[in-house]
């Protein structure tokens, strides 16, 4: 029996703020702490919903090992005290992994299967490092060469798209300290405050003259990513990170860290019922897949496939969220696609505000809704590049 198409509408989008890995003030929190606070959090905003309505939970993680291991959703749902009708499922798509569970989250209720979902993303790079603990390449990815790529590290695929696309150092820096600025400037404003669930981050640590541990607790309300200090003389003597004589540098890439994210979702039925004002529907989504080694270059493809899916225009766009992996994929995507730089990441993206890789997505898609009810824009969307070579794209609109 076929069922007809229904929307998906966004009635809670939470995150917690991002900290520095690995040493910043989330260091010691894990994951999967991370993502319970977020649920909470997007319960919270809807205390009209009943928990037990909520059929699923998927939530994306791109290294679910350690910590965030043993299927961090389920988990994450438990002790967040939902109920144990509650399902979990977590998922990977490295970077889009987060926001490819919103979708997943989106269509499930789009198909009439359920009528309330949670998505999200977490990851803690404090705790569980790039590639895993123990990453192990197939053999035989070096017999042929085909798809070396896929061996390549991230910051290697930046410097291929720097040099195919002609981004140069310049440009990169420039790049990174408008990101600074613009997250500065709305930290100032008070502009992520709608978005964002503060964490209670608890300090252990021994008190050897009285024999006992000491406990402090503390707020955390603020990415600590963005930095008042930076400025194009500093980003300037940065050495290449990746290549000797490269242009890639830890100041224009995205930096390693922690967060959570968490997307309440519904269907129509549900907001009757439960009288929800949605923030956002859920429009579109596309995966499109590019070579190994330019992976940065991924939202070329994955952009247009999202607008075709919607029946919109890249004009219609008033806001993009363009995740910053690198500052010259970044460059080289708004210049391939002709995007409005005034309408990509106005509050700053992942050079100043951290990348938690699987979480990012669930992230950004808190920023989007939040920001366009904010400035009473239509339509928004959210994309990043993704390793291996895929880019992922998703487009929300403002109810």
């Amino acid at each position: 029996m076929s069922r007809q198409i229904q929307d998906a509408y966004i009635v809670a989008a939470t995150r917690t703020p991002v900290g520095k890995a690995p040493r910043g003030s989330l260091r010691n929190t894990r994951p999967d702490d991370l993502l319970v606070t977020a649920i909470q959090g997007a319960l919270a905003a809807v205390p009209e919903l009943d928990p037990a309505a909520i059929e699923d939970a998927i939530v994306g993680c791109a290294f679910p090992e350690g910590e965030q291991g043993t299927n961090v959703a389920r988990n994450a749902v438990l002790y967040a005290g939902l109920p144990d009708s509650v399902g979990g499922c977590t998922v990977n798509r490295y970077c889009s992994s987060g926001l490819n569970a919103v979708a997943m989250a989106a269509d499930r209720i789009r198909v009439g299967e359920a009528d309330v979902m949670l998505a999200g993303g977490t990851e803690s790079m404090s705790m569980v490092p790039m590639m895993g603990n123990k990453p192990s390449i197939n053999p035989r990815l070096f017999e042929k060469n085909e798809h070396l790529g896929i061996a390549f590290g991230m910051g290697l695929t930046a410097e291929r798209v720097a040099a195919q696309w002609k981004v140069s150092r310049e440009a990169q820096d420039e790049f990174a300290l408008t990101s600074h600025q613009r997250a500065l400037a709305a930290q100032g404003k008070g502009e992520f405050r709608d978005e964002i669930t503060p964490v209670d981050v608890v300090e252990r640590s021994p008190d050897l003259a009285k024999h006992e541990i000491q406990v402090k607790h503390r707020r955390m309300e603020l990415d600590e990513g963005p930095r008042a200090d930076t400025n194009l003389v500093a980003l300037s003597k940065l050495k290449p990170a990746f290549a000797a004589k490269g242009s890639v540098t830890a100041g224009n890439s995205s930096q390693t860290s922690d967060g959570a994210g968490a997307v309440i979702l519904v269907s129509e039925a549900a907001l009757r019922r439960f009288h929800l004002t949605p923030l956002a529907r859920f429009v579109s989504f596309a995966v499109r897949g590019v070579p190994p080694e330019i992976m940065g270059i991924g939202p070329k493809e994955a952009i247009p496939a999202a607008l075709r899916s919607a029946g919109l225009q890249q004009e219609d766009m008033d806001w993009i969220e363009l995740n910053e992996a690198f500052a010259a994929q970044a460059l080289a995507v708004i210049g391939s696609l002709g995007l409005d730089p005034a309408k990509v990441n106005p509050m700053g993206g992942a050079i100043a505000l951290g990348h938690p890789l699987g979480a990012t997505g669930a992230i950004r898609t808190a920023t989007l809704v939040h920001a366009l009810r904010r400035r009473q824009q239509r339509y928004g969307m959210v994309t990043m590049c993704v390793g291996t070579g895929m880019g992922a794209a998703g487009i929300f609109e403002r109810i």
